[in-house]
């Protein structure tokens, strides 16, 4: 009669795979995104080296941006999100602007896409909603 002798590394093996994908499976902890609302001023700075300024009215509902941007030669809506500190948003004009970054308090920071070329902005708040 055989006696098969216990393999103590195949049972720690499926005890660290086991409890690898029982980490795995745990939802990410649900962070608060920080409040945007309010009237934003927008430096912006192109792709050519030229500044220019665009506001934006921002109104938020948990994660979700909806308000309106101003710019030097359009105007509309716009829509968008935060998740944590991170702000996405897109303009609903003739040329939408994308705008991505990190908000700070009452300043913002990043990068936004328009027609294909990439910008760097920074805003500041100058009223809370």
């Amino acid at each position: 009669m055989l006696t098969r002798k216990p393999r103590p590394h195949l049972l720690l093996l499926v005890v660290l795979c086991t409890l690898a994908f029982a980490v795995a499976q745990e939802p990410l902890p649900n962070t608060q995104p920080v409040n945007v609302a309010g009237h934003w001023i927008i430096s912006a700075k192109n792709w050519n080296g030229d500044l220019d300024t665009k506001t934006v009215d921002l109104q938020q509902n948990g994660n979700a941006i909806t308000g309106h941007f101003k710019g030097p030669d359009q105007s509309g809506g716009l829509e968008g999100s935060v998740n944590g500190r991170h702000i996405v948003f897109r303009t609903k004009t003739r040329h939408p602007l994308t705008f991505r970054g990190q908000v700070e308090g009452n300043t913002m920071q990043g990068t936004y896409h328009v027609m294909g070329k990439e910008g760097e902005f920074h805003a500041e708040r100058t009223s809370v909603k």
